[in-house]
C-alpha cells in the first residue's frame, strides 16, 4: 500500500485530500496544528494522526522519523497547511504578514524540504521510474494578486516560486514537485474571510458571495472535494512526467 501525508488535514481541503487518497487506496498519515483536528479526521479514516506545527523543523523532522519508523518510506506529500487574514494594503501590519509567511512560505518551504531529504534517499516505487511526489497547496491569488490579500497573495506567489525551483533540483532524484492552485473554496476559512471582506468593502456576506460566483464562470463555489481530486491525479501514476507545474483549480475564475 502507497503511502501518503498531509498537512493541514484537520480542516478543509487538507481534510478532503487525506479522505480522498485514503478513498484511492494510500495509507494516509493525517497531520494538523490543531491535535483534537488531526485525531478527529485520523480515527474517521482509521489513519494514524499527528500534531505537526509547519513552522515549526523539530515537529517535521518528528513526524518524518514517524513516518519512516512505521513505513521505511513516505510515496507523497501534500504540503496544504495554510492561513490567511485579510486587510487594506494601507493598514497591513507587520504581524499579519509575517503569520502568512511564516506558515504558507516558509511552512510549505520546511515540509518539502524536511520530507524531500529523506524521499530523495528512498528506492523507487514499485514499478516506477519516481522514488515520490510532493505536492503543495497554493491559490488562485498566487497567479492573480487580489485586493486586502496583498501578503496573502506574496506568500502564494512565493510557493509557487518554491515549487518551480524545487523541481527543478529535486528530479535528478526521481521527485516531482506541483502545485494545486484552488479558487474561491467553501471552507470554514471561507466563511472567515467572506466576513472580513464583507465589513472591509461594507457588503453583506452574501453581497461577497454573488461576487465570488459572479467571477467564477462554472457558477458554484468550489468545494474542498474538487481540489482532492486533482491532488488525487497529481498524486497518482498519471502525472508521473508532470513537475513544476501549478494546475488551476478554479472554476474559470482565473484561466493562465
Amino acid at each position: 500500500m502507497p503511502n501518503a501525508l498531509v498537512t493541514g488535514a484537520g480542516t478543509g481541503i487538507g481534510e478532503a485530500i487525506a479522505r480522498r487518497l485514503v478513498r484511492d487506496g494510500f495509507k494516509v498519515w493525517v497531520t494538523d496544528r490543531d491535535a483534537e483536528a488531526a485525531r478527529r479526521v485520523g480515527e474517521s479514516l482509521g489513519m494514524p494522526h499527528l500534531r505537526v506545527d509547519v513552522t515549526r523543523r523539530e515537529d517535521l523532522e518528528a513526524a518524518r522519523e514517524r513516518v519512516y519508523a512505521e513505513d521505511g518510506r513516505l510515496d507523497v506529500l501534500v504540503a496544504n497547511a495554510g492561513v490567511s487574514t485579510m486587510n487594506r494594503f494601507l493598514d497591513l501590519t507587520e504581524e499579519e504578514w509575517d503569520f502568512n509567511f511564516a506558515v504558507n512560505a516558509k511552512g510549505t518551504f520546511l515540509t518539502l524540504q524536511t520530507f524531500a531529504r529523506a524521499m530523495a534517499a528512498q528506492p523507487l516505487m514499485p514499478g516506477r521510474e519516481l522514488r515520490g511526489k510532493l505536492i503543495a497547496t497554493a491559490s488562485m491569488a498566487a497567479r492573480q494578486a487580489a485586493p486586502l490579500l496583498a501578503h496573502y497573495s506574496a506568500s502564494k506567489f512565493a510557493v509557487l516560486g518554491l515549487v518551480q525551483a524545487a523541481a527543478k533540483e529535486l528530479a535528478p532524484y526521481r521527485l516531482t514537485v506541483n502545485a494545486v492552485n484552488p479558487g474561491f473554496v467553501r471552507t470554514s476559512m471561507q466563511e472567515r474571510e467572506v466576513a472580513w471582506e464583507a465589513a472591509l468593502r461594507g457588503l453583506t456576506p452574501e453581497e461577497v458571495i454573488q461576487d465570488y460566483l459572479r467571477q467564477t464562470p462554472l457558477g458554484r463555489l468550489e468545494t474542498p472535494e474538487d481540489v482532492a481530486g486533482v491532488v488525487s491525479f497529481l498524486a497518482g501514476p498519471d502525472s508521473d512526467f508532470l513537475t513544476g507545474e501549478a494546475l488551476e483549480v478554479n472554476g474559470g475564475a482565473w484561466i493562465f
